[in-house]
């Protein structure tokens, strides 16, 4: 999954430090990241490279984190692409970057990147934020409201009878392959009655016997999902939500396309009930 960039490090301890020429610094403009033109692959920049010209993103930089020793900075800069030899690539190029050490850096940066751009003023007030010099935390001087990175929690469900596996497709949505039961948690539920819950209102399904596979950070949505096998419990007819979903159809493990990318759990979920890698 995008995560695991092994043996490579992803340290997400905040520093309030400062940044040095060497640091890479991140550079979005909506859903583009700025990256090297002349590479074929997620190339970021490092402050020396833009030092003649923008001295001053070295000292409005914001920490990230860091990966192995390399540390990764914010930057609030717009149209640095002006500079030669470098671009806005789409954020889609996180999604197909080999190396997953790039892609996870520059989609974690993209999530915090939404969270500061985004709560710049109070909800409470309307005051401006500032950042804690202490923490990963922004907050008003005018009525002490603090707020956090917003991370939302999520169920992926590989709902399973026998050998045959619930596929869906989403309706409305440019993704077209096949993907799982998945849904938010609600106020006052635990994941296990999310699972419940959304199994039944998607697909009019009920499951049993939830089996938890693994969970995983997903900065494209700001969410951390919880992935859980359940098995079918009863009638196995399929009743969509179709506000929600296109498809959704039983399908032989023999029958499930190999996975093309593994970044996401759903992807790998599916993998593995298809190789037959999760004991159900």
């Amino acid at each position: 999954m995008i995560q695991d960039i092994e043996p490579r490090i992803f340290n997400n301890k905040f520093n309030n430090k400062k940044a040095k020429p060497q640091d890479l610094f991140l550079s979005y403009e909506g859903d583009t990241v700025l990256v090297r033109e002349d590479k074929d692959k997620l190339w970021y920049p490092s402050f020396s490279d833009f030092e003649k010209d923008y001295p001053h993103l070295i000292d409005d930089a914001q920490f990230l984190f860091t990966i192995d020793e390399i540390n990764y900075y914010l930057v609030d800069e717009k149209s640095l692409d002006s500079a030669e030899g470098w671009t806005y690539a789409t954020t889609n190029r996180f999604r197909t970057e080999l190396k997953y050490w790039r892609s996870f850096a520059g989609a974690v940066g993209w999530q915090l990147n939404r969270w500061y751009s985004s709560h710049r003023f109070c909800s409470k007030c309307g005051k401006t934020m500032k950042r804690s010099e202490k923490e990963r935390m922004l907050y008003c001087e005018s009525c002490g409201f603090q707020t956090y990175p917003t991370i939302s929690p999520c169920v992926i469900v590989a709902v399973h009878d026998g050998n045959r596996l619930l596929l869906t497709k989403y309706a409305g949505r440019a993704y077209t392959r096949y993907a799982l039961v998945a849904g938010f948690a609600e106020i006052g539920e635990s994941l296990e009655q999310t699972v419940h819950r959304e199994v039944k209102e998607e697909v009019g399904l009920k499951v049993k016997n939830l089996k938890f596979y693994k969970s995983q950070p997903w900065p494209f949505t700001d969410t951390l999902l919880a992935g859980f096998y359940a098995e079918l419990d009863g009638d196995d007819t399929i009743t969509l939500e179709e506000d929600e979903l296109s498809l959704g159809v039983w399908v032989n493990k023999v029958d499930i396309p190999p996975a093309e990318l593994n970044i996401s759990l759903t992807s790998e979920m599916m993998e593995a009930f298809r190789t037959g890698a999760v004991e159900l």
